[in-house]
């Protein structure tokens, strides 16, 4: 315990000032002209002086006030003499301007101002305790302490360790961004590999949490292997999912459910749909009734197949195409793929051959000539009992249980466009590109996802989501399809033991505000989905995790929503000015840092942390870091 004596020797040691300026939160002090020295001796011990970006404490009365140096001018001290000083240094005053932070309740740190200092209250430098109650993040909940995660040290003191509540970070909406090679992909790959060594044996982890990473560029996985290959969690408790959009299609596909697949919304960006003509149909395509009821039964599809014939010959429009059996029947064979559909060939054979098509002012027919009688569509002679329904019955064989749900889908859309278009709901011209995506985009769809309703893809803790290898089609989609899903099943579940954490990295692919590749209706909803989430999923148990290189690129909703932040080296001046706009709390000296951050060091700000500080990211084992690493070129010049 301090005596007295010695505690006015400290006091006298660590003043620096006093007050001469109070304009609400910025305050300046005038510095004594004996402490210009950048260190000071106490005790057989050094003690760093006053500089930019360090912490003080200001006396009033009995409370403690803290601040932060943000800048330092000097004036010309005017009643400076000459015979009064011994070192022309001493004609200088030095003016430090300082923005509170809070203040101390015994020996620990409180955020908020709730008092501001008056005109000559004395400015001391922090003792280390002091130093250590200011950057000590564990808050109490219901007065029990948070559980610690180290992550770092202070980037200007080595030795000051900086731990942070796992609830206070965890329980938050994160945000890491850094220009590319500044490290925030470590320090997301660090942030998690640290969470998973610490809880990886407990029995509650493995069964109530749950972390979906979705990885655009594959730095999280290696790409050899499937098993084993997480880059970021060292134990069993992980799925990998190795997507790809090329000829053999993914090693492993995503779950999803019956209800997301028919989600219209979905097939509507998919399919890039207008939203005033070709979104409306495909929306009437996935729920009519009357084909949803036959397309899972062998004689169902044989009825839509007859009908669809039925009403092309017999229900003719203006314009009709003469041959639009065939094309009905063009896109029907392509089912026969894996022979699902069999005797499309031979039925489009016959009505080529023998389907006739005569069009007159009033007098609009097909008509069919077997075994030497003419059957006529607009006549009650038998044209659909022999022309259609036995033909149809002899030719056609179906398996309906070879089709799977991406072309039972394709089967509806199919079904309801030739309906459409002869009853005259659509013009051929308005929803004619729908079916000519469609192939490309199931065939696709079809490589990267399996349907069922039984499994999850979050079946593990960890589950990692690699799309290099997916075009640039799916690279939205999947996300969007992915992300919609599992937070709707969390709605529904509405369970607040079970714990969802979504990590995007790169994500400004997927969070942009502006592209010139998708249109405002597809842009609308993708922002929509995330910023609901962002906004509302806390009440669910769900969380987002965000890392990109461009925070100027994502919606300003999203940011300004963020908890907790890792602000790494950024040099663009709109990314900062994204920053500062939506991070209100971060002080000067932390943004003019941004832009000369060395790799690997960050601004540490939000709820986890009291106040913004600068801080080096603890290194991991090279096994693993991600796969970012820049190349050396001249390794491969000699």
């Amino acid at each position: 315990m301090t005596n007295p004596n010695q505690q006015l020797s400290l006091d006298a040691l660590l003043s620096i000032g006093k007050v001469i300026s109070v304009k609400g939160r910025l305050v300046e002090v005038l510095v004594s002209k004996t402490k210009n020295s950048s260190i000071l001796l106490y005790d057989g011990q050094i003690i760093k002086n006053v500089s930019v970006g360090s912490y003080v404490k200001i006396g009033k009365g009995f409370e403690e006030l803290i601040g932060k140096i943000e800048g330092e001018y000097t004036t010309e001290d005017k009643a400076f003499n000459q015979k009064s000083y011994s070192n022309e240094r001493d004609k200088i005053k030095r003016i430090l301007s300082i923005s509170l932070l809070g203040y101390l309740q015994g020996d620990t740190f409180r955020q908020g101002v709730k008092e501001l200092p008056l005109i000559d209250n004395e400015c001391f430098l922090l003792t280390q305790n002091e130093l250590d109650g200011v950057h000590n993040f564990i808050k109490k909940i219901n007065g029990v302490p948070d559980l610690k995660l180290k992550i770092g040290h202070l980037a200007s003191e080595t030795g000051k360790v900086i731990e942070v509540g796992i609830n206070s970070l965890f329980a938050s909406h994160i945000g890491i961004f850094g220009n590319t090679g500044s490290g925030k992909s470590y320090t997301l790959a660090g942030l998690y590999h640290k969470l998973f060594e610490q809880y990886k044996g407990k029995a509650g982890f493995v069964q109530n949490a749950r972390f979906l990473l979705i990885d655009f560029n594959g730095e999280f996985i290696k790409e050899d292997t499937i098993e084993n290959s997480d880059k970021t969690i060292t134990d069993d408790n992980k799925n990998i999912f190795p997507l790809s959009t090329d000829r053999d299609g993914s090693s492993r596909k995503l779950i999803i459910s019956h209800h997301a697949l028919y989600n219209s919304t979905f097939w509507s960006i998919l399919l890039q749909a207008t939203e005033k003509t070709q979104a409306p149909f495909i929306t009437s395509a996935l729920s009519s009734k009357y084909i949803n009821e036959r397309i899972s039964s062998d004689q169902g599809i044989i009825e839509l197949i007859k009908s669809t014939i039925k009403l092309i010959t017999t229900n003719i429009t203006v314009n009709q195409e003469k041959n639009m059996v065939e094309s009905f029947l063009d896109e029907i064979g392509k089912f026969n793929v894996n022979r699902s559909i069999l005797g499309i060939t031979e039925l489009k054979q016959f009505y080529s051959e023998e389907l006739k098509f005569f069009a007159a002012r009033e007098d609009r027919r097909y008509y069919c000539m077997i075994n030497g009688f003419t059957y006529n569509s607009n006549q009650d002679d038998g044209f659909y009992e022999n022309v259609i329904s036995m033909k149809v019955n002899q030719l056609i064989r179906v398996d309906s249980n070879s089709l799977t749900d991406l072309q039972r889908i394709k089967l509806i859309i199919n079904f309801h466009y030739f309906y459409s278009i002869q009853k005259g709901h659509y013009q051929k011209e308005h929803i004619g590109h729908i079916l000519g995506r469609l192939d490309t985009r199931i065939k696709d769809l079809d490589k990267l996802v399996i349907v069922n309703d039984q499994e999850t893809t979050l079946s593990k803790p960890m589950n990692i989501v690699s799309l290099k290898d997916v075009n640039i089609h799916m690279r939205k989609l999947i996300p969007l399809l992915l992300c919609n899903q599992i937070y709707e099943e969390k709605k529904k579940e509405n369970d607040n033991s079970k714990y969802l954490n979504i990590i995007i990295d790169e994500a400004h692919n997927i969070l942009s505000t502006s592209s010139i590749r998708e249109s405002e209706t597809w842009k609308d909803y993708r922002l929509e989905t995330f910023e609901e989430i962002i906004k509302e999923g806390r009440k669910f148990g769900v969380f987002l995790t965000i890392s990109s290189q461009r925070p100027s690129d994502i919606s300003d909703t999203i940011i300004s929503q963020l908890h907790n932040y890792f602000i790494h080296r950024l040099i663009n001046n709109r990314d900062i000015q994204a920053v500062e706009r939506t991070i209100s709390y971060l002080d000067k000296v932390s943004f003019e840092a941004l832009p000369i951050l060395p790799t690997g060091t960050c601004v540490l700000a939000g709820l986890c942390a009291h106040i913004p500080v600068i801080i080096e990211i603890d290194k991991i084992d090279d096994e693993f870091e991600p796969r970012n690493k820049t190349i050396k070129p001249t390794d491969f010049w000699e």
